[in-house]
């Protein structure tokens, strides 16, 4: 039962949080969360599925009797650009999310400082309480935006360094075999 008392507290010291933070804060957390949960789909993935996905486009490719020709050639690269599409498949929505933390977390310092000085105009320097107010709504956000592109930022480095790997992976697997052409020797030329 003393669980559930932490876990109201808990609750609250968030709700508050966000609310001091003001909307923005809240287009900053829906944005971290789709963030999030795109990190964690690609790490799976990396983790689960590129292994098995790499031997299947390698045993797909080895279950062929030609490998050299031009017709075999350009099934290789079909091979590889469907696994640099199932590989780098949400990174760049990814990136796009982490760019957009930072601009959201100044959207937030603009309308807090917005407020701070609509009630400077209205209520003027005498009473502080709604211009700290104000203040919270323009520098809450400014941090959380930042704390959440760093975040992903470290995120993004790890899954772009599995992206590379597993893409080279594949191109260094599927192996073209070259045909031997003799070239007659043009005697006299």
């Amino acid at each position: 039962m003393l669980w559930v008392l932490a876990m109201m507290d808990q609750w609250q010291a968030i709700s508050d949080f966000m609310t001091r933070g003001g909307t923005v804060l809240w287009l900053i957390a829906l944005l971290v969360f789709v963030m999030w949960t795109l990190i964690l789909e690609r790490s799976l993935f990396f983790c689960l599925k590129a292994r098995a996905m790499r031997h299947q486009m390698v045993a797909d490719w080895q279950a062929r009797d030609d490998k050299s020709s031009w017709h075999a050639h350009k099934i290789r690269q079909a091979l590889l650009s469907r696994a640099n599409q199932s590989v780098d498949q949400n990174l760049s929505l990814i990136k796009t999310l982490i760019l957009l933390c930072p601009l959201f977390g100044l959207l937030g310092t603009v309308t807090g400082m917005i407020e701070v000085f609509t009630v400077l105009s209205v209520v003027g320097s005498g009473d502080v309480k709604p211009i700290a107010s104000g203040i919270s709504k323009a520098t809450i956000p400014t941090m959380a935006g930042m704390v959440a592109a760093l975040s992903g930022v470290f995120a993004m480095s790890w899954l772009s360094r599995q992206s590379q790997q597993n893409k080279g992976l594949i191109q260094d697997q599927l192996i073209i075999e070259h045909q031997q052409v003799e070239v007659a020797s043009c005697a006299g030329v």
